[in-house]
């Protein structure tokens, strides 16, 4: 008898254990399905974890409700439509209830959407999916000197930024005009914007932000990124400073020195070239400059072997608002709020743990069929017989993919564009600075893009006599 209950009770222990490894496989695969491409996780004590909370419920919301009607054609009132939304601690009949009170506002979600569905051809299920479960901070900032800063989707393939409301104004003025040319210009390298938003906190500043596509793809490393606008007056990033910020964004001086050029057959030129110049023609009818070319450098030969995005990027999880009516009185929802706010966060969190990278094409829908995202999303550099470069052996050092696009492109040449212009003109040549009309912007814009592929006459034709004696003495 002894030895019987023995066994029973090792059977049974047996039994438990397989249980409890079931049920650790079964949490582990879980957190797999759920976890970002790209990153550290961040918890509720970051600094920005109730904006992003924000944003995310809204877009959730806004878009699922455009996307649950029938779709229909659109018409001229879609392109300056505006729908609110009000979120707070109760919840109502058209929204749940959140954890903070916001409100938000979705601007023409009927084009936005038309955009996605039949320009960019991307699932609607996929997008909200991607965009409202995680978000990756990024850390780096913009490229530029706009002070915005980006949240990127959990699958690293949309870019959430934030933006003046100067240039949400302009965005949705030039609206049909970007429609026009993106459905006329399908391969076109313009900014993607997906949608237009705006958050607007209590007691607090209304922040607007759009959605964009994110140039860059999760299963590649960019080795060295250069922000080109065409202008080199004040367009050089020292090169002693990147020991300490080896992945900061480089300028036009920056690629003149180095002796880079955009390795591409006559092809991808010519069809690259074209592309811009439709491009280059619509910004300057809607009167924009200051926009630049970002090129991204994938070395065949490096690999990913540096880890450049995980030393880069964290994540966001927040926790989302389960929809429900509530009937409480608005003096219970203060109450509510009151104790919640000790738990309002103020910094930055830890991370735990790091996920792992793609080293393949994670196969983009939103990429494919499109010329210039054609290898593995970007661009592979290719000799003058249209051979890819770097595919026999990977020691050539001409192995490169290109992920490039058109980005800011929402600064009109208004007022303080000609004050600038102006004030810089009196120091430096007025034809090389980087504030001039946006007429003269584009087509010096496109000289200089054509002029740094391989076959132009390069980037220091652009450069005044003095700028290059100068950098003739620095590289001696």
């Amino acid at each position: 008898m002894a030895a019987e209950q023995i066994r029973r009770e090792r059977a049974n222990k047996r039994v438990k254990a397989q249980q409890k490894e079931e049920m650790e496989r079964e949490r582990d695969a879980r957190a797999r399905e759920d976890a970002p491409l790209v990153g550290n996780l961040i918890g509720k004590d970051h600094v920005n974890y109730v904006l992003m909370y924000n944003m995310l419920t809204g877009i959730r919301i806004g878009v699922s409700r455009c996307q649950a009607k029938i779709k229909r054609p659109l018409t001229d009132d879609d392109f300056t439509a505006r729908h609110k939304f009000s979120f707070d601690i109760v919840g109502n009949e058209l929204t749940p209830s959140t954890t903070y009170d916001f409100k938000f506002k979705d601007y023409a979600p009927w084009v936005f959407r038309t955009l996605r569905e039949e320009i960019f051809h991307m699932d609607p299920a996929d997008y909200l999916l991607s965009l409202t479960s995680k978000y990756i901070l990024s850390e780096l900032g913009s490229p530029g000197k706009s002070g915005s800063f980006f949240y990127f989707s959990r699958d690293y393939r949309f870019i959430i930024k934030t933006i003046r409301k100067e240039e949400a104004i302009f965005l949705r003025n030039v609206l049909k005009q970007y429609y026009d040319h993106v459905k006329t210009n399908p391969h076109t390298l313009v900014s993607r914007f997906y949608g237009l938003h705006r958050v607007k906190l209590p007691r607090g500043k209304k922040i607007h932000f759009v959605i964009m596509n994110n140039l860059f793809p999760p299963h590649r490393d960019i080795h060295e990124t250069y922000d080109l606008k065409g202008s080199t007056v004040g367009r050089y990033y020292p090169e002693e400073k990147l020991q300490q910020n080896p992945r900061a964004v480089l300028k036009d001086v920056n690629w003149i020195k180095r002796g880079r050029q955009l390795e591409l057959g006559p092809e991808k030129r010519a069809l690259l070239e074209e592309q811009l110049r439709r491009d280059k023609e619509f910004l300057k009818e809607v009167n924009v400059m200051d926009y630049s070319l970002l090129v991204g450098i994938h070395d065949v030969k490096r690999g990913n072997t540096e880890g450049v995005r995980s030393e880069t990027l964290k994540v966001f999880s927040p926790d989302l608002p389960k929809p429900r009516r509530s009937m409480h009185a608005p003096k219970d929802a203060e109450a509510m709020r009151r104790a919640m706010n000790a738990s309002d966060p103020k910094r930055l969190g830890k991370g735990k743990g790091t996920i792992r990278l793609p080293e393949k094409d994670t196969g983009d829908t939103q990429r494919e069929g499109f010329l210039f995202y054609q290898d593995e999303g970007g661009l592979r550099a290719t000799d003058d017989n249209n051979e890819v470069l770097g595919e026999g052996s990977r020691d050539d050092p001409d192995g490169k993919i290109y992920y490039l696009g058109i980005i800011d492109i929402l600064t009109p040449y208004g007022v303080r564009k000609k004050l600038e212009h102006f004030w810089k003109g009196l120091k430096d040549d007025r034809h090389k600075i980087s504030p001039v009309p946006a007429a003269e912007y584009a087509d010096r814009f496109f000289s200089f893009m054509k002029a740094i592929m391989r076959g132009g006459v390069g980037g220091a034709a652009f450069m005044t006599e003095k700028e290059r004696d100068t950098m003739k003495e620095k590289t001696e």
